[in-house]
């Protein structure tokens, strides 16, 4: 992906990934013209990941860089603090976050891009894992069902029509209120992603429709499990807890809270 003077930050949170993290494919994407630059998030591993992290970024310190947590935050708070420490030194364009295995391989990093370069009023484009001919979606089905009823679950909560509001690669376009929308730690570990729609929705007058707009759900040429996923099936109610608590945080009737 040649630059094209629209600069990009995308967070890697990573905790105890060293047995995960791909580093040729990183290797070789930071080793070709880009305007892609990454910020891997240390969450307090206590295994090997920031030596394959510094592995990793040798000889790309330019387009790469580590944010080291001392404790483990969990995934959203890794990414909400990647992102700020990104918008405060980068001033990019753009910001986003992609999951440390590459489930989602990084040459799809040019197709949401493109979306957000394509159309101006786009503010977040997020990937879809749909299983569609001439796409090589590999998902195991008890994840792949239990997605559905939960895709349901947030569709009806925010009164949008999400297909999924959970797979690990998201950008954001940097506008005047992209900091607000991280401001805040996010009361869920599990379903932050969804916490960040509620946002989107909250400073946008709760008006759903607006959002269909500005939100772009984009199906993933390419997507593959790969083993060692700590989200594990029974997390899947752990999740429904923490979506009811983000309905009443920002979407409970009369709440005029803001992100």
């Amino acid at each position: 992906m040649p630059p094209s003077e629209f600069p990009v930050s995308l967070i890697v949170p990573c905790y105890n990934e060293a047995k995960r993290l791909n580093a040729a494919s990183f290797r070789a994407f930071l080793a070709q013209p880009s305007d892609v630059r990454f910020l891997f998030v240390d969450d307090g591993s206590t295994d090997t990941t920031m030596a394959v992290l510094l592995q990793i970024i040798a000889g790309f310190e330019q387009r790469a860089g580590i944010l080291h947590c001392a404790k483990n935050g969990g995934k959203g708070e890794a990414v909400r603090l990647g992102i700020l420490s990104a918008l405060s030194t980068f001033h990019p364009h753009a910001v986003g976050f992609w999951d440390a295995d590459l489930a989602t391989p990084l040459a799809s990093v040019a197709s949401l891009l493109s979306v957000l370069k394509d159309q101006p009023h786009i503010e977040m484009v997020f990937g879809a894992r749909v299983k569609l001919l001439g796409r090589h979606v590999e998902r195991r089905a008890i994840r792949h069902y239990l997605g559905r009823v939960f895709a349901t679950f947030v569709s009806n909560m925010l009164g949008l029509s999400i297909y999924d509001s959970q797979c690990g690669a998201k950008l954001f376009r940097v506008t005047a209120g992209t900091e607000a929308i991280f401001a805040e730690p996010f009361i869920s570990k599990w379903v932050f992603d969804v916490e960040i729609l509620a946002r989107y929705l909250t400073i946008h007058g709760k008006d759903p429709h607006h959002l269909e707009h500005i939100v772009y759900e984009y199906p993933l040429e390419a997507w593959a499990d790969v083993a060692g996923s700590k989200v594990q099936p029974k997390d899947f109610f752990t999740a429904l807890v923490d979506m009811a608590r983000i309905r009443r945080k920002y979407l409970k009737p009369g709440n005029s809270r803001r992100a």
